[in-house]
């Protein structure tokens, strides 16, 4: 049999860490086995639709590198990929579903549905109308009587399913409450959407949420009740912010596109989400997708949930920039230069400096903002002890190396270190005596992104002998 997953998420506004997870998952487990990926617009829900949402499904994807199969754009055997243009094939099936007693008809409106029901105390809603005999409802229908079509549950004792990440779960029925599936719109619920698509799609593995573990009996039902073999069940624990709270952006935490936009790189962040609840078993951390493509093992997911450490993914990200071609990084680091630079200075040679230093895109600006405007520094931030500086050899110092500079033609990152350094031998200084009262007087900082000589490498002769002569 041939693995075919799907990713079916709803075209709500932005890509949480979890559902790209979950399509990271799904997509692994098709493509190690050589099957298809699937991608399904879940939309039939009108009261979440966001404008424009699938197009940031779409382009998360591609970003990632998670190309699908069959799709909304792309079409397939098996289409239309789009739930709300399925509604004749729901409507159909959930029909057929009551004619095989796996539903009824239902006429009660919503209000009198509620009052029955009691979350709490475990109450569910017992439907009188699963007592009218089929004809009679049959004719209520054609009446044009308002009407749901609700699952029916039959079964008594215990629901008996195996799941790749939990093993054997047994769910008693008695917990499980007779839902609606066809709402009075004409619109199905989540619940017999996906199991109508994924069989007719042929799909072989679900990945989902642990929190549908204990409806997956309704499914199996429904599943039963046509003759059709239920697919494959991968339950996942879910990403948490911390031991208490779910990761939620409704709570502000950051979504796949607020952490491309906190400079985060996308293969960065698909390889630290594939390390949030599974394990390769090895001491490998990173991992890029063809290589994930090649080791992952659904076996492997944890039952425990995730903690999603940004710490740890701005190490990892930390590690992709270091990885990056110079050309690539220094294409990415030109668009940030942008964002805050105004002053004509070297920015191959500031990239050079910056790409070993920084964890994300963003702490460039952060990092290098002195080069647009000299912050303002005391005259104690020349003081060193482990450079032997003070205020009088700093001044000295920068003193000697104006004029030497000023001679200099080799305007490079070496030029600049052998001149420096020669104005020290030549007069009696330790290197760092020379160096570190320049770097102070280029940057006004104590801590920067490189040294005296990179630093004016990045500034260019004139704005470097400027900022010299302030001193």
């Amino acid at each position: 049999m041939v693995t075919r997953t799907r990713f079916a998420p709803s075209p709500t506004g932005y890509m949480h860490i979890g559902n790209l997870r979950t399509a990271l998952y799904e997509y692994l487990i098709a493509k190690v086995n050589g099957g298809s990926f699937v991608l399904r617009i879940e939309d039939t829900d009108q009261k979440r639709y966001v404008e424009g949402a699938t197009d940031i499904i779409y382009r998360t994807l591609k970003t990632v590198g998670m190309n699908w199969d069959e799709g909304p754009d792309i079409g397939g055997n098996y289409g239309p990929y789009v739930q709300s243009e399925r509604l004749p094939l729901y409507q159909e099936y959930a029909h057929k579903l009551v004619e095989l007693g796996g539903a009824h008809y239902c006429f009660c409106s919503k209000d009198e549905a509620d009052e029955q029901k009691d979350e709490e105390a475990n109450i569910k809603f017992k439907d009188p109308c699963k007592m009218i005999p089929l004809e009679e409802a049959k004719k209520r229908v054609a009446n044009g009587e308002p009407y749901v079509i609700r699952q029916n549950i039959n079964k008594k004792g215990k629901s008996m399913f195996h799941d790749v990440v939990y093993g054997d779960i047994e769910i008693d029925y008695d917990e499980l409450d007779e839902g609606v599936l066809l709402k009075s719109d004409g619109f199905p619920t989540y619940n017999f959407a996906n199991v109508v698509d994924d069989h007719l799609m042929a799909i072989t593995h679900v990945v989902r949420g642990n929190e549908y573990i204990s409806s997956t009996p309704k499914y199996n039902l429904i599943y039963e009740a046509f003759g059709w073999t239920p697919p494959t069940y991968v339950h996942v624990a879910q990403v948490m912010k911390d031991a208490q709270h779910k990761l939620s952006k409704r709570n502000g935490d950051a979504s796949f596109q607020d952490l491309v936009e906190k400079g985060y790189l996308p293969a960065a962040i698909l390889n630290y989400i594939a390390l949030l609840g599974w394990n390769p078993g090895t001491e490998q951390e990173i991992f890029s997708l063809a290589e994930l493509r090649q080791v992952f093992d659904a076996n492997r997911i944890n039952k425990s949930p995730a903690i999603f450490d940004i710490t740890k993914l701005k190490w990892m990200n930390g590690c992709y920039i270091r990885a990056l071609p110079f050309e690539e990084f220094h294409k990415l680091a030109d668009k940030e230069y942008d964002t805050f630079l105004t002053r004509a200075v070297n920015r191959e040679a500031l990239s050079k400096v910056l790409q070993p230093r920084i964890e994300t895109l963003k702490d460039i600006a952060e990092m290098a903002r002195f080069i647009e405007t000299l912050p303002t520094y005391g005259e104690e931030l020349f003081v060193n002890k482990k450079m032997k500086t003070d205020v009088e050899i700093a001044k000295k110092a920068i003193a000697l190396a104006i004029p030497a500079l000023e001679k200099l033609d080799n305007w490079s990152n070496e030029g600049l270190f052998e001149c420096l350094k020669a104005v020290a031998i030549e007069n009696g200084l330790k290197n760092g005596q020379v160096l570190y009262p320049v770097r102070i007087a280029l940057t006004g900082l104590e801590t920067t992104p490189g040294g005296a000589s990179e630093i004016a490498e990045v500034l260019g002769k004139e704005e470097t002998l400027r900022r010299l002569a302030l001193v």
